[in-house]
């Protein structure tokens, strides 16, 4: 693997980091991959795990999280029959769990930040800490929404889902996409990036040939419209933008647009079933 681009954790150590391109999957890996993982998730700047709405940007992740959740349910509806037995993998503080089961949903979910847990208890959903909770279980749909890219032994993982997934399941996985225009306008300031929490960066050719590996199939790939510009609005602040509103709702604006026909949105959702 070579160098892709050198950046840096920008919200909680400073820490300098490497991407390697993987050729052979058309993808990035983060260089080094810490060990010791967890302590950079320690901070309430790590929203997924804390719900701050201290600032506006928080308070903007919040609202575009309310809209984004039912819509990922009503996406889920359309692929499913009636059986509606849905895990969701690096689960956070529960919130797409609490729309999936008003949604009439039966739901568990898996989530290895002790914190992130606590909070989803104080609202009534109650998070394994790994999959030994679940073991005995099989599942309709398997979400990983903006987790795959954290998930260390990612192919030990991969086989832990598919061992969870019932023959006529679905996965759905939303991850970054470093070959949209935002990220490479931001370069290493690109806070899909968000290393070393992403350990891996995907395209669209990549997650084919991973879940390939694995005896599963992408069948669909849907776009994330609003990731572009709260990624860019966060890229915007790495970089110490006063312009920052400004400038994020255009590049955001122009990423999508140039997606239209690229096909290279900031974010993309997968949809993925066991080959027959």
């Amino acid at each position: 693997m070579r160098l892709y681009l050198k950046t840096k954790d920008f919200s909680v150590t400073g820490e300098s980091f490497e991407l390697h391109l993987d050729a052979a999957l058309d993808m990035l890996v983060t260089h080094p991959q810490p060990q010791n993982l967890e302590r950079y998730y320690e901070s309430e700047a790590y929203i997924s795990h804390t719900d701050s709405r201290s600032s506006f940007t928080d308070k903007l992740y919040q609202y575009i999280k309310r809209y984004s959740l039912r819509k990922k349910t009503q996406l889920i509806e359309n692929q499913i029959d009636k059986s509606k037995n849905l895990l969701d993998i690096g689960a956070g503080t529960g919130d797409f769990l609490i729309q999936a089961k008003s949604d009439g949903f039966e739901v568990a979910g898996i989530e290895p930040n002790e914190r992130a847990r606590t909070n989803a208890a104080r609202k009534g959903i109650q998070l394994q800490s790994d999959y030994a909770g679940v073991a005995n279980q099989k599942f309709d749909v398997i979400t990983l929404l903006h987790v795959l890219e954290h998930l260390p032994n990612l192919n030990e993982q991969l086989n832990q889902i598919n061992n969870l997934l019932k023959e006529n399941g679905i996965v759905v996985v939303a991850v970054p996409n470093f070959k949209s225009y935002d990220a490479k306008h931001y370069g290493s300031f690109w806070a899909g990036y968000d290393a070393p929490r992403h350990l891996w960066h995907f395209s669209k050719t990549a997650i084919k040939k991973i879940f390939d590996r694995h005896e599963m199939e992408v069948v669909s790939i849907r776009p994330m419209i609003f990731d572009s510009f709260y990624v860019a609005m966060l890229s915007e602040k790495y970089k110490g933008n006063r312009l920052q509103l400004i400038n994020a709702f255009l590049v955001g604006l122009w990423s999508n647009i140039r997606a239209w026909s690229s096909k290279e949105y900031s974010s993309l959702i997968y949809i993925i079933k066991k080959k027959n």
